[in-house]
């Protein structure tokens, strides 16, 4: 449903269970018509419906959780097949379903791809539940979800993982099957670039063969359309790997760029220098996403009858015992064009200020003072300093942190906090003798923004915040400070980002990107950059920008302890490694410090 629809078709049915009665309020068209113990027809027979995305749930709280599914017709689509698909979801606190806890009926129908959400409440908190959904004779496997502890609740320990930039079409989902063997995990958090909505025909060899080309239905070489969303959202969540982390455990999810357009700001593509506003696709971008992940459409207030590009408002906060307190936001959508004009840039170098792409210099690798330069005239235009989050987004962050009370502030954010700076003052010659901010789609492109929310930490005492991080294909682990200076400014948080689950490393953009730059000597390994990376940002304790994989957290009232996992590349043939795990990395901080202890290949 929409927000509108959800709100109008919500409705609540009474389960009779030998736990009790619970009230299940669930979201979609009810249409029990054929569905066991429904008073229908007699069920076709076994073989007529299919669920190609598997099962998933989501946004678990201490008394709901959302489910959701795929529904079709077996061996057809919707546009062969049109007509509402009847199911049923099942849940039940027994694996074998002996009681039900909930029985929601549902209609899959061709208005949202015949994908269905239903949020139960009434659950009971800190509970596993294992959930399945019944079509005619048809069942689907079954899920595991886990409701949170209630909010007060002390509890002695919280475990999740995070994962990110899983392009199909790079390396290989080797990792997700590692993420899918972890023990008691609570829930996962899909940190943004859950699809790639661009480059769709790798070269053999660079991926996996379990990954063929995309097509996509309109042709070209991007999603545009909602059906070519759709196309990429059915793809991604066609493997089984994936399938089988969504049926494991509960996600929290939010997107990023690639979702909708890589680098894109509000309804913004930056593919070229004209960053053209496109607002249709970035609305079938929101419809496909708020579509394929289980999220609560009355908490995210999706509504398709709002016209604008920010149709849906997915910043949202999630609460585990009195041990932890979830902060998702979203750095897409509010956020105001990169600091440094790419125009300005193209004009300034002779190039095409239109149908360019100056992505270096504008974007990457690009220098401190232009920035400084651009950030003051962006602030003058603006009447504010250029944000990320947007005002209002802005005010939610401070306001949400001031007033927790949990022993852990964990920030679900999607782009780098992490300094990373080069000086090459008195290294290179003129003009690139300055130091550069490698990558300003990051917290470094906006720095007031990041200055003004780390003062506020500051100021306001907020302790124990620690941020899961993603985007730039790389792991590291970093002090973040009030002021960006080692010797002026004061520890107020830690950044922890993964690498992406397959996507390209930061290390190979990086080579590109410093084409014709005094850098060949810092960057002809892997390890070399990283070394280089930790000169010039001291608070970057950890540093690998030559690696995919995940991470995960063991969270208690006196640690936080993170495992970064790093996964092998493909195999020489081109094959994925059936034994992927290359090496683990532990990451621990104290209650009440601002400092990471490392341990390497654990």
């Amino acid at each position: 449903m929409d927000r509108r629809r959800f709100l109008s078709l919500s409705t609540f049915y009474t389960v009779a269970a030998a736990t009790g009665t619970l009230a299940a309020c669930h979201s979609g068209d009810h249409d029990d018509g054929g569905n066991p113990g429904s008073g229908g027809s007699t069920p076709p027979p076994a073989g007529a419906f299919a669920f190609p995305q598997g099962v998933a749930s989501g946004d678990p709280r201490d008394v709901s959780a959302v489910f959701w599914t795929r529904c079709v017709a077996n061996g057809s689509n919707a546009a062969a097949s049109p007509s509402p698909v009847a199911l049923t979801l099942q849940v039940s606190a027994q694996q074998n379903f002996a009681q039900l806890v909930a029985s929601v009926p549902l209609s899959a129908v061709t208005d949202y791809d015949f994908t269905v959400r239903t949020k139960v409440t009434g659950l009971t908190a800190k509970t596993t539940y294992y959930y399945r959904f019944v079509a005619g004779s048809d069942v689907s496997v079954t899920g595991t979800t886990r409701t949170a502890p209630a909010a007060n609740e002390a509890i002695p320990q919280l475990r999740f993982a995070w994962f990110v930039c899983q392009n199909w079409s790079a390396n290989h989902w080797q990792a997700m099957s590692l993420l899918a063997a972890e023990t008691d995990l609570d829930f996962v958090v899909p940190l943004g670039d859950y699809i790639y909505e661009a480059g769709f025909a790798a070269q053999p060899g660079t991926v996996e063969p379990a990954h063929p080309a995309i097509t996509l239905p309109r042709g070209g070489t991007y999603a545009n359309t909602l059906d070519d969303y759709r196309t990429l959202y059915r793809t991604y969540r066609g493997d089984a790997r994936l399938q089988n982390v969504h049926a494991r455990f509960p996600v929290i999810a939010i997107w990023d760029d690639h979702e909708f357009s890589d680098d894109c700001w509000q309804d913004h593509q930056t593919y070229t220098n004209a960053n053209l506003q496109q607002t249709a696709r970035r609305r079938n971008a929101n419809q496909a996403w708020a579509e394929y992940l289980p999220v609560d459409w009355g908490d995210v207030s999706f509504d398709l009858n709002n016209a604008a590009y920010d149709n849906i408002r997915i910043y949202r906060d999630f609460h585990f015992g009195s041990l932890m307190h979830l902060v998702m936001t979203d750095e897409r959508l509010y956020r105001d064009d990169h600091v440094v004009s790419e125009a300005a840039i193209a004009q300034a170098l002779g190039h095409d200020p239109v149908n360019g792409n100056d992505l270096v210099g504008s974007r990457y690798f690009v220098p401190q003072p232009v920035l400084a330069q651009f950030e003051a005239a962006d602030t003058q235009r603006l009447g504010r300093v250029p944000s990320i989050f947007g005002p209002a987004q802005t005010q939610w962050w401070k306001d949400t942190l001031k007033a927790s009370t949990s022993i852990w502030k964990v920030w679900g954010n999607e782009v780098m906090m992490n300094r990373l700076w080069l000086d090459l003052t008195s290294i290179a010659p003129v003009p690139d003798n300055v130091v550069f901010v490698l990558d300003c789609d990051a917290w470094d492109g906006y720095p007031s923004h990041k200055a003004d929310l780390m003062s506020f930490v500051k100021t306001q005492n907020i302790t124990n915040l620690v941020a899961i991080t993603g985007d730039l294909h790389a792991f590291q682990a970093g002090i973040v400070r009030d002021v960006p200076d080692p010797a002026k400014g004061t520890p107020v948080m830690i950044d922890l980002m993964s690498a992406g689950i397959s996507s390209q490393p930061f290390f190979e953009d990086v080579k590109t990107y410093s084409a014709g730059m005094p850098l060949a000597s810092l960057i002809s390994s892997s390890a070399l950059f990283d070394s280089f990376i930790r000169q010039n940002n001291p608070d970057m304790l950890y540093a690998d920008h030559d690696g995919i994989g995940y991470a995960s957290a063991t969270v208690t009232p006196t640690q936080f302890i993170a495992i970064f996992n790093k996964v092998k590349f493909l195999n020489a043939d081109g094959t994925a490694p059936q034994s992927p795990l290359q090496k683990r990395t532990r990451l621990t901080i104290n209650a009440g410090a601002v400092s990471v202890a490392v341990e390497d290949n654990i």
